[in-house]
């Protein structure tokens, strides 16, 4: 069974910043949720942030590969440098992605550490810009696909992918075929 790495704050954790969650009622979550299927967690708390916390974002929109790379910090309003507990959490979510198996993750749009297609500018305005986040940039570069909670059915489409293609790759090495 396909293992989904899954932002506990859609679960219903109440982990956000704002000492919120963000609760899916997504169909397909509620029923991989049913199977088992779910791994819950949140990068910022694994990091050590508290719950509640300052909101914070990436400098200039740089995106997380910068963050990775040294190059761009993640900030509060009030200037504060909370990058290494944001480093900490996505290193932390990449481990236990490896330990279950993970390949696909569905990680909150928008988020210094999660967003896929989009996070906050950084100017602490409300502004968004195509971007990803830290842990999000950290798990697409090792292998592992991230969606948003707006994309579910797309991370379902490249969950059956992968089944289908593990289906074929067993059946042809049961046959003697290669794949």
């Amino acid at each position: 069974m396909e293992r989904i790495l899954v932002s506990a704050c859609l679960l219903g954790s109440r982990v956000r910043y704002d000492g919120g969650a963000k609760t899916s009622d997504d169909e397909l979550l509620a029923r991989w949720r049913a199977e088992g299927r779910l791994v819950r967690f949140c990068p910022e708390v694994e990091g050590g942030l508290p719950v509640p916390r300052p909101p914070a974002e990436i400098e200039s929109g740089a995106g997380g590969a910068a963050v990775l790379a040294g190059a761009a910090r993640i900030l509060t309003p009030e200037g504060d440098d909370v990058t290494a507990p944001f480093l900490s959490g996505a290193r932390q979510a990449l481990a236990v992605a490896r330990s279950f198996g993970v390949r696909v993750a569905i990680l909150k749009e928008g988020s210094p550490s999660c967003g896929s297609l989009r996070i906050y500018d950084g100017g602490h305005r409300g502004r968004t810009t195509p971007g990803q986040g830290v842990t999000t940039a950290l798990l697409e570069l090792n292998g592992i696909r991230v969606f948003g909670e707006d994309r579910i059915a797309e991370a379902a489409a490249y969950l059956e992918s992968l089944t289908e293609t593990a289906s074929t790759e067993t059946a042809s090495t049961e046959t003697g075929d290669r794949p």
